[in-house]
């Protein structure tokens, strides 16, 4: 039960750390996840979990670089192959000689090996971490395409140096000759291996499926337990199982390539689930990262042997040398060369806000410190080894240093030019909202079946309509700019007249209590759809109580109850809707005159038309109707997954994100409005 409760907790850490995400947009989530391990392990009840290098490295690193390679750009990588070979290989090494003979030479107590091991230790970026800083700050696509090749290819480099460094410090004796071909070896089997093995499992997929096995389910199995095979399997022959897994993630995207137009729902279920594990993976890489810092620092503050404040100074310069060291080797190689995919002439020098961001992108992760950990206790010969709680220490401070420099001085860099005008980013903001729809029509049609072929087609026909009227579209942005917040508060004050008058039909005895509480659920869930945050929790709060006490009452669903209403329900409700509206009409009319007051009276106005209709009530929710429906609830969460990975692959900014958003809400509340009339 104990591992139990720790996973739970541990899971909660990563969902509560991307909710502060939201407010506090400033702060990396890396960070904010490292700062809640902390907490949760510095505890007076706190929570402790050792550290097996092995396991991490299988049981996080494996998938979560196997789905990098899934879904790095194969273009782009290549294109970028010099400066990704001259980070991810070249400045491994250079780090290592460089800044391992600068660390023994200021902390002489750390042998020569043992500050070759530091140094390659520290040489591996985190993707993740750049990534979560991308998101918020929009490095250069360019720049992220090198960043995202590099760490996928010096995490092998960097944790097959520290094998060798700590090999020499544990005998004693080294040949550079002997590690050099032996990188080799390891380098390009682990390629070959995950190639080969990648390979196999898809023909054996393709054998199945030939064999009629077809069940998605298992094929998802697979796919899950690809990347630690890969791994296992390389490791056991004695190579690389990162860059196996790497390999293997990069075959499997070309398999999927070419066979995109076979199995598109079987792709979108494995894209799906590998989104759920990789979120997963890399929130609990993080807030674990976190729960190992109290007792590292501990360790080390402890120990009288040691002065606090020259060990923490020694991390400082150890950071400031490998930031310099990272700047001057990109300065080098851009000059008269090759430098993010652009050739420049001898006398062109790469900007220094690009240098400067290459630099700052170094960000160090779970890689550095699970590394770290695993330093042996003893020598051969029995002996403690030399300064391993100094080493760790020091991994783990400038892992925290890079995370903060990074997210300090990035932005500085990588601030919009000041020609991004606010019609530029109106421009983004349309574009935003075409991806979103085209994404709404992929997913309709993923759902389409031959029984729901014409409910389809209908919600296909709205989002085509949307997406090809630029005039209505460029209408609707210049309205939802800067009165969007006002039409969601008129939208609200008339919900809650509405409540109001439902409140008091239902003292008068004009309705009955089922169809009162069935009105008012559809009413919470529209505020829902429309609050901003600050009301959203109390909003939520109200509607899970009610939830919970329709289940201990056994109350039946909302949707249930509504196919079961008899007619005179059905006509009470219609009713009860045509006063609401009139009533919130009315509170309408008084306010302020404004655009946005024009369109909430608009859309009262045409939902009124529709109940006083004498066709249109009592089909919502029957036959065709519930099935476009529940394509147009599809329909919905497909922009909203659009809108989150537009946002994760640093296509748009937070405000236009946030922007996207409010119109999906918008439309929500459009359908929710429409479940009652």
């Amino acid at each position: 039960m104990e591992l139990f409760f720790t996973i739970l907790i541990l899971l909660a850490m990563v969902g509560l750390s991307n909710v502060l995400s939201g407010q506090f947009p400033f702060v990396p989530v890396p960070l904010m996840q490292i700062a809640l391990g902390m907490i949760v392990a510095a505890a007076p009840a706190g929570l402790h979990m050792h550290l097996e290098p092995e396991l991490f490295f299988v049981l996080f690193i494996a998938p979560l670089l196997y789905n990098d390679g899934k879904h790095v750009s194969r273009t782009e990588l290549w294109k970028l192959r010099v400066p990704i070979i001259l980070l991810a290989v070249g400045l491994v090494f250079a780090t290592v000689f460089l800044i391992g003979y600068a660390i023994h030479w200021m902390i002489p107590s750390i042998p020569l090996p043992v500050a070759f091991g530091l140094a390659a230790i520290l040489s591996p970026t985190d993707a993740v971490a750049v990534g979560s800083l991308a998101g918020r700050i929009r490095l250069p696509s360019s720049l992220m395409h090198l960043l995202e090749g590099e760490a996928l290819m010096n995490d092998a480099s960097g944790l097959v140096a520290f094998k060798f460094a700590i090999a020499a410090a544990l005998t004693g004796s080294f040949s550079l000759a002997h590690a050099s071909v032996s990188f080799l070896l390891i380098a390009i089997g682990g390629i070959g291996v995950g190639a080969v093995t990648a390979l196999l499992i898809s023909g054996v997929r393709v054998w199945l499926r030939r064999s009629g096995l077809e069940d998605e389910t298992m094929h998802m199995l697979v796919h899950l337990l690809t990347p630690f095979a890969l791994y296992l399997i390389a490791e056991q022959l004695g190579v690389s199982g990162i860059l196996a897994a790497v390999a293997g993630g990069v075959v499997h995207a070309i398999e999927r390539d070419r066979m995109s137009s076979i199995k598109p729902l079987s792709h979108e279920l494995s894209d799906n689930t590998w989104s759920v594990i990789v979120f997963i993976l890399n929130g609990l890489v993080f807030v674990i990262l976190g729960l190992q810092l109290p007792s590292v620092f501990k360790q080390v503050f402890d120990e009288p042997s040691l002065n606090n404040g020259a060990v923490i100074a020694y991390a400082v310069v150890i950071f400031l040398m490998l930031l310099v060291l990272r700047f001057l080797w990109a300065y080098s190689f851009s000059r008269g060369g090759r430098w993010i995919g652009k050739k420049t002439a001898s006398n062109v020098k790469i900007k220094f806000g690009m240098l400067a961001m290459t630099a700052l992108s170094g960000v160090r992760g779970a890689v550095t410190l699970a590394g770290a950990f695993s330093i042996p206790l003893l020598l051969d010969n029995g002996a403690p080894f030399p300064e391993r709680s100094l080493v760790i220490f020091l991994s783990a401070v400038v892992i925290l240093l890079s995370l903060v420099a990074a997210s300090v001085f990035l932005p500085l860099f990588a601030q919009q030019p000041a020609e991004d005008t606010a019609a530029e980013r109106a421009a983004a903001e349309r574009k935003g909202e075409r991806l979103i729809m085209g994404a709404a029509i992929r997913a309709v049609h993923a759902a389409t079946t031959e029984d729901n072929e014409a409910e389809s087609a209908s919600v296909i026909s709205d989002y085509e309509r949307w997406r090809s009227n630029p005039e209505e579209d460029m209408r609707r942005m210049q309205l939802r700019g800067k009165d969007d917040l006002e039409e969601r508060e008129l939208r609200l004050k008339a919900i809650e007249e509405e409540r109001r008058t439902a409140n008091k039909l239902l003292r008068e005895e004009r309705i009955t209590e089922m169809q009162a509480a069935m009105f008012q659920s559809n009413l919470e869930q529209m505020s829902m759809v429309l609050s901003a945050r600050t009301n959203l929790f109390k909003l939520l709060i109200k509607f899970w109580l009610q939830e919970l006490r329709a289940v201990l009452t056994k109350q039946e669903s909302r949707i249930k109850a509504m196919r079961d209403l008899s007619s005179s329900d059905r006509d009470a409700i219609r009713n009860l809707k045509v006063q609401t509206c009139e009533a919130a009409l009315s509170s309408l009319r008084t306010e302020r005159k404004c655009d946005a007051r024009a369109a909430v009276i608009g859309h009262y106005e045409h939902m009124l038309s529709r109940l006083k209709s004498p066709y249109s009530f009592g089909k919502s929710l029957e036959g065709d109707e519930e099935v476009r429906r529940d394509l147009q609830w599809i329909a919905i969460q497909a922009e909203r997954d659009e809108v989150q990975s537009l946002f994760e692959r640093n296509e748009i900014t937070r405000d236009v994100a946030d922007k996207l958003r409010r119109t999906i809400r918008t439309r929500e509340a459009t359908i929710l409005s429409e479940v009652l009339d």
